[in-house]
């Protein structure tokens, strides 16, 4: 499975028969989206505009609810939890996605806000990639994250949603969470192969126009 990060909370995952799967599409978060961008599978975790502009894409089918569903041989499915720690009180639900790519089970938290519970780690279950926020503000902070990771124990972590230097939103950026990667991290430009030997932190810089 190839994974490209194209910026904020949005990756396009692409299987061995070529499906692509694209999470959280965004728009003004002080850098837009590639364009051009098509998908077999689109993910919204939550209705913001930093995480549902399904405008950007051409896809054949947005998924924006937890209830379990296949498309293209990609099995999908969502745990629903809150995007604050107060219930969802300041900024409603999130939707955290499952889906299994080549084998592989990727977990997307979208904008997760809660704090880790033995409950929500449950209902994730086994994860091999994580795909994480990072940067704090409206989502769990660097220390909320390494929390999560080590709770939930995949075997690939990938941050995201985390301030760079064309970015407007006021988060911070990835190095607070990297300094608590113990084993270090891997950095990679724009996209990189996830097998099942594939393991630790990947840092991904965002793929952007050419």
């Amino acid at each position: 499975m190839k994974i490209k990060y194209l910026g904020h909370s949005c990756f396009e995952c692409t299987d061995n028969n070529g499906v692509v799967l694209i999470t959280d599409p965004y728009t003004r978060v002080g850098y837009e989206l590639p364009q051009g961008l098509r998908a077999d599978i689109v993910t919204v975790s939550h209705g913001h505009f930093d995480h549902n502009y399904t405008q950007a894409v051409h896809a054949e089918r947005v998924v924006d609810t937890s209830f379990p569903c296949s498309c293209k041989g990609v099995e999908i499915c969502g745990v629903d939890c809150y995007h604050d720690e107060k219930h969802g009180a300041l900024r409603g639900k999130n939707i955290i996605f499952k889906f299994v790519m080549d084998g592989l089970t990727v977990c997307h938290m979208g904008d997760i806000g809660e704090g880790v519970s033995k409950e929500l780690v449950e209902n994730i279950g086994k994860v091999d990639v994580l795909l994480i926020p990072v940067g704090g503000t409206y989502t769990v902070d660097a220390l909320g994250a390494k929390a999560y990771v080590d709770a939930i124990s995949p075997k690939v972590v990938i941050p995201m949603h985390f301030k760079t230097e064309d970015g407007t939103i006021d988060i911070t950026g990835v190095q607070p969470f990297l300094n608590l990667c113990e084993q270090g991290y891997t950095k990679k430009t724009k996209e990189t192969e996830i097998t099942a030997e594939t393991s630790g932190v990947i840092y991904m810089e965002r793929a952007k126009d050419e």
